[in-house]
């Protein structure tokens, strides 16, 4: 059975950023193959794990749906949808990517939504981890029903605003009825001093700090220069902070 962690959190937070980090640890701690998703519109994961993102699922509902695939003779709907969704699937050494992409455009997208669901399912069976970077609505998750969060990180900075909004996210489970195993607060860029007013709204949120991520230096310098996170070095500040808060979870 694979164990699925969910990370969401408000846009600017440094979510991407902590799904890449979590990958890193999986990757360093031999729990491998890891199935990841990108389920933001505004894809990023593949840059931060250093994977050519070619194709996304939206691109390929897109072409579907527009009635550009040909569906060879004695081949069905559904047997083409399941060999354009595997092309899809961009594959790394001990780490695969699946990129959704941008939402459906006009149009019913029912039958393959339902299609991509199954396809999710099933693919995900085949890993021991899964790692789903969402948006912050929570969007693809909520339609994969028959799935628990066993593990979901809500990345948060250190402000109120962001802070607010994690609280928001943990309401939004609820509403959406998603069955979540273990739930933390991951504050990102974080000072040694939470703030009373940023603590506040964490203790409102119901959210247990997992950890402070400190502001890191090798991490500024990979954004600038576009190097993949997964290669931080051991001794960023980053990576000493989460391994030993994620080695418990594990």
């Amino acid at each position: 059975m694979s164990k699925l962690i969910a990370v969401a959190g408000k846009g600017g937070t440094g979510k991407t950023t902590v799904a890449a980090l979590v990958i890193r640890y999986l990757l360093k701690t031999k729990r491998t193959p890891i199935f990841a998703v990108d389920a933001d519109p505004n894809y990023t994961l593949g840059e931060a794990l250093g994977i050519e993102v070619e194709q996304t699922i939206g691109m390929m509902r897109e072409e579907f749906i527009g009635e550009r695939a040909e569906i060879p003779s004695g081949m069905s709907k559904e047997a083409v949808l399941d060999r354009q969704m595997h092309a899809t699937l961009q594959e790394a050494k001990d780490v695969d990517l699946l990129v959704m992409g941008r939402q459906e455009g006009p149009g019913c997208y029912c039958y393959l939504n339902n299609v991509l669901r199954k396809f999710m399912d099933i693919l995900a069976a085949d890993y021991p981890f899964v790692v789903v970077d969402n948006e912050a609505g929570m969007e693809h998750l909520s339609r994969r029903n028959t799935r628990k969060i066993d593990l979901l990180l809500v990345v948060s900075d250190h402000s109120v605003k962001a802070a607010r909004a994690a609280g928001r996210i943990v309401l939004l489970v609820e509403e959406l009825k998603l069955e979540v195993g273990r739930r933390y607060l991951v504050l990102n860029r974080s000072p040694d001093n939470i703030s009373k007013e940023v603590q506040a709204e964490i203790d409102r949120s119901g959210l247990d700090v997992l950890v402070k991520l400190p502001e890191d230096p090798e991490v500024q310098k990979a954004d600038v220069v576009g190097t993949p996170l997964i290669d931080l070095p051991d001794d960023a500040p980053s990576i000493v902070s989460l391994g030993p808060a994620l080695d418990p979870l594990f």
